[in-house]
């Protein structure tokens, strides 16, 4: 994902223009253009009302997920695996309910879809005992590398990302630096983790669809932000998406 000084898009990237005077930086190591009235976001009442029941929504469910797998590592302290997905998703899911509001968004019907599927995809894995392919802390291992990615990737865009595909500014340094959208890839390593110690015909159905619904998202997600400018440049620049050398 992609931010630039207009603001971010829906969970990644962040571009600054040296052209203008900096100002104490959003994100850590890089100098942000100021902020100017005329960029801040003003919503009317219907989209006002839209924005807190999509995300009281949202974080309802979260909620209720959290309750149902935390039940499930007391009945086994052993599972850690499920500490670390629930973890995943709360600092997925909660930091999406706080970004900041866009300043445009794609309303499409298939992104509204891919969207839905993509961040609450999680509520469908079986969470009972599965199949251990590898060792519980292997696994644990694995999901520790996709969270550190994702945080790696939150913390240079601090509030600028979210769930539908938006043009929230562009963002350019840390992670993404070297792939297009590093949070992505953070949500990959994260559930092979996971399905590592949980495997399962389910399980395994739903990372090859979150995958797919994936691919579709950063193909929408670019499609919106390639009209700024500031991202065209940067995507000549940062050639892969997600691996470098692959996609």
């Amino acid at each position: 994902m992609y931010v630039s000084d207009q603001g971010t898009h829906s969970g990644e990237s962040r571009v600054h223009r040296a052209a203008r005077p900096v100002s104490s930086s959003r994100n850590t190591g890089s100098a942000q253009a100021p902020s100017h009235p005329a960029d801040r976001v003003r919503l009317t009442r219907a989209q006002l009302a839209t924005e807190i029941v999509l995300r009281a929504l949202t974080a309802a469910v979260l909620y209720l997920f959290l309750v149902v797998t935390v039940h499930q590592y007391l009945k086994d302290t052993s599972r850690i695996t499920l500490v670390f997905f629930a973890f995943a998703e709360l600092l997925t899911v909660g930091l999406a309910i706080f970004s900041r509001v866009p300043l445009e968004r794609d309303w499409n019907p298939l992104s509204l879809v891919v969207t839905i599927f993509a961040t609450y995809y999680f509520v469908a894995f079986r969470i009972e005992p599965g199949i251990r392919v590898v060792p519980e802390l292997c696994a644990a291992g694995v999901q520790v590398a996709g969270v550190i990615i994702q945080v790696y990737a939150k913390w240079s865009l601090r509030r600028s990302f979210g769930l539908l595909p938006a043009n929230r500014g562009v963002v350019v340094f840390g992670p993404y630096r070297i792939v297009r959208h590093p949070m992505y890839l953070g949500y990959f390593v994260t559930d092979i983790g996971f399905l590592l110690a949980n495997f399962g015909p389910r399980n395994v159905l739903i990372v090859l669809m979150q995958w797919t619904v994936q691919v579709v998202r950063i193909t929408r997600e670019e499609r919106l932000l390639s009209k700024d400018g500031t991202y065209r440049q940067y995507m000549s620049r940062v050639r892969y998406r997600l691996i470098s050398g692959l996609f």
